[in-house]
């Protein structure tokens, strides 16, 4: 999400770095350039004026013309301007209230709100709590079916389908089953349309006055433009939704909606999905997202990615292999494996500061996902003593290694010498110390496959 604003902001700032100082004829050229990206990446022109009318306010003023460093001035108004406009602040769900607490997903068909209903379940879960979901679309074909799979995938339990019942009859079916079996939370995954319609909406009237949900979580679909602020915004109004989650983040290299709707609506984003894997959930931090648009990095969500994905052990055993220095095949393919849980390269580099310019050069250099897996694959090859002892890999070995995992011996050598000189690295680091090992693991990783 954002890779086209981020690039254009990039461009625009890299220029503006180049000036000693700025004139106001300087800010005036700059909020034209800010104000095209905008546009470019799908922002609502109400929103993109009054961005540009706030921004330009500040940008001005003898603080800005008169710092030591214009540019990096202009850059955190814009920063902080962006972070107001996503929201402010990340805003958590609210589940104070009596249990079961009643979650409301609404949206139009194909938003991905049975998917994110799933998602959302297995973020609940993980937090100790217990959690029934129930499917009340009875007109798309396979819909309750779908949602019982998909809780059956993230270990929570769904209301039992009974064929022929109503929306209405199943949310009550609902409430009575989760009060009884004394459930904390209450997903209900509401029934879409194609578009925004009066039967629709009459349907979640009834459903939201029935239920009387904590939460109403509108599921939006990035990849529809501004069409997704405008259902935003018709949801709202008939219905009355306390949050928005933003599906298929992954797929859109504009965004705008994002920064849209939340301006329009009035209502905090809460979530994002990040791909197809229910583990692919995210809360939306306004803050974080900014820094990601202007290529500051994300470095808070990337520690907690690393906490959530690698266990403690795994770290321990890692900071002793890297306090003795050493550093061979058995380490390099836990770290590969690590970084596959922490959602791949990109998944890493995206939240790593100054990371925008280096994509393009990532794919000339033919750096991607599919690079990982093949190493994985000569590594997977060798036997345990090669692993633990790379030296003993001489050329027949290399040849044995290569055919085995469909390889050549050239890529074979590659990663030959890739190990030997993070083990180089890894020596270097102990001398270092503590403070060196920090800055070891992943990013050693990276530096190795450049």
């Amino acid at each position: 999400m954002f890779d086209n604003l981020n690039k254009r902001l990039g461009d625009i700032f890299s220029n503006l770095r180049r000036k000693g100082a700025l004139t106001e004829s300087d800010v005036d050229a700059v909020m034209r350039e800010v104000r095209i990206a905008l546009l470019e990446a799908d922002v609502a022109l109400s929103v993109v004026k009054d961005f540009i009318t706030s921004l330009k306010e500040k940008a001005v003023g003898a603080e800005v013309i008169r710092s030591v460093s214009p540019a990096q001035m202009v850059i955190k108004l814009v920063h902080d301007h962006l972070t107001e406009l996503l929201g402010g602040e990340n805003v958590e769900l609210n589940l104070r209230a009596t249990p079961p607490v009643v979650i409301m997903m609404v949206g139009l068909q194909g938003s991905g709100k049975t998917t994110s209903t799933g998602k959302l379940a297995l973020r609940l879960k993980n937090s100790n709590k217990k959690v029934l979901v129930a499917s009340l679309d009875v007109n798309r074909p396979a819909a309750q079916e779908q949602l019982a799979t998909v809780a059956r995938q993230v270990g929570v339990e769904s209301l039992p389908i009974i064929a022929g019942q109503s929306p209405l009859e199943i949310t009550k079916r609902a409430l009575s089953s989760a009060k009884n079996e004394v459930y904390d939370i209450l997903l209900l995954d509401t029934a879409g349309r194609l578009h925004v319609d009066a039967e629709l909406m009459d349907e979640l009237r009834q459903i939201r006055d029935l239920s009387k949900p904590t939460e109403t979580l509108l599921v939006a679909d990035i990849l529809t433009g501004q069409d997704a602020v405008n259902i935003a915004r018709e949801f709202n109004e008939q219905i009355g939704v306390t949050g928005i989650v933003v599906t298929r983040v992954d797929g859109d290299g504009r965004g705008g909606a994002a920064l849209s709707m939340r301006k329009i609506t009035g209502q905090p984003i809460k979530f994002m999905g990040l791909g197809e894997k229910l583990d692919q959930f995210e809360p939306f931090h306004p803050e974080r997202i900014a820094s990601r648009i202007l290529d500051m990095g994300d470095v808070v969500s990337l520690v907690e990615k690393a906490a959530a994905s690698i266990s403690q052990e795994d770290a321990e055993n890692m900071a002793s292999r890297l306090a003795e220095g050493k550093f061979d095949f058995n380490d390099l393919l836990s770290q590969m494996k690590n970084m596959k849980k922490m959602g791949g390269i990109g998944g890493v580099m995206g939240l790593l500061p100054g990371m925008g310019k280096m994509k393009e050069q990532m794919k000339d250099a033919q750096i991607d996902e599919k690079m990982i897996s093949r190493q994985e694959a000569i590594i997977l090859s060798m036997t345990m003593k090669e692993r633990s002892n790379p030296k003993l890999i001489n050329a027949s070995r290399r040849v044995r290694i290569a055919s085995g995992s469909g390889s050549s011996v050239q890529e074979v050598n590659r990663i030959l010498k890739q190990q030997q000189q993070m083990e180089v690295v890894m020596k270097r680091l102990k001398k270092m110390g503590k403070k060196g090992m920090a800055r070891g693991g992943i990013g050693q990783l990276l530096q190795g496959l450049r």
